[in-house]
């Protein structure tokens, strides 16, 4: 319908898509002592997720937030009473604006939640034992104009995955790299 009306539309995918139920920006898995699923959370993460997107000029949220916005025709979740979703400024979720309307913070979860596991001892006491910072939104595509191939837009939706680096040192040079610190507050002050 946006296409007939004139507006730039294209279908996005997105691979292992957050359903963030209670919009806390993770998706929570429970276990108990045992290991036993405990299903405490309505969250989910499915294989996929499909919606549009649409060049919007965003006089509401300011020129920062122009150009493609995030609609979507099958929502899961009411929003504001109804069932809606967007139109969410793609720019806005890739910088984590997630305090702005239109189900900002639904569309981050939904392409960079973090899985995390908690073990729950009992109903006041529970603790993080694993969480997935990679897992959500990966391989967020559209299909190319006038072919059928793949366009990755991954990175209009959340900035490169920074890469763990490990690395060791002796205490002995852990022990002198505090007294450098400790040398150049000095020197400062």
């Amino acid at each position: 319908v946006l296409r007939c009306l004139g507006i730039p539309t294209r279908v996005i995918t997105n691979f292992n898509s957050a359903h963030d139920k209670n919009l806390n920006l993770s998706i929570d898995k429970y276990i108990d002592v045992s290991g036993n699923n405990l299903h405490l959370s309505e969250d989910s993460v499915w294989n996929f997720h499909v919606w549009n997107e649409s060049w919007f000029v965003r006089r509401d949220l300011g020129s920062f937030y122009d150009g493609w916005q995030v609609l979507d025709a099958t929502p899961q979740e009411r929003s504001k009473g109804i069932y809606q979703c967007g139109p969410a400024s793609t720019r806005a979720i890739k910088e984590g604006d997630v305090d702005l309307d239109y189900d900002s913070p639904f569309v981050f979860a939904a392409v960079n939640a973090d899985c995390v596991t908690w073990i729950r001892y009992s109903k006041k006491r529970k603790e993080r034992i694993y969480s997935d910072t990679r897992k959500i939104g990966k391989f967020i595509s559209t299909k190319a104009v006038g072919t059928n191939a793949r366009v990755d837009v991954t990175a209009n939706y959340k900035y490169p995955e920074v890469k763990e680096i490990s690395f060791k040192i002796s205490y002995s040079q852990y022990k002198n790299s505090l007294r450098d610190d400790r040398k150049i507050l000095v020197t400062a002050v």
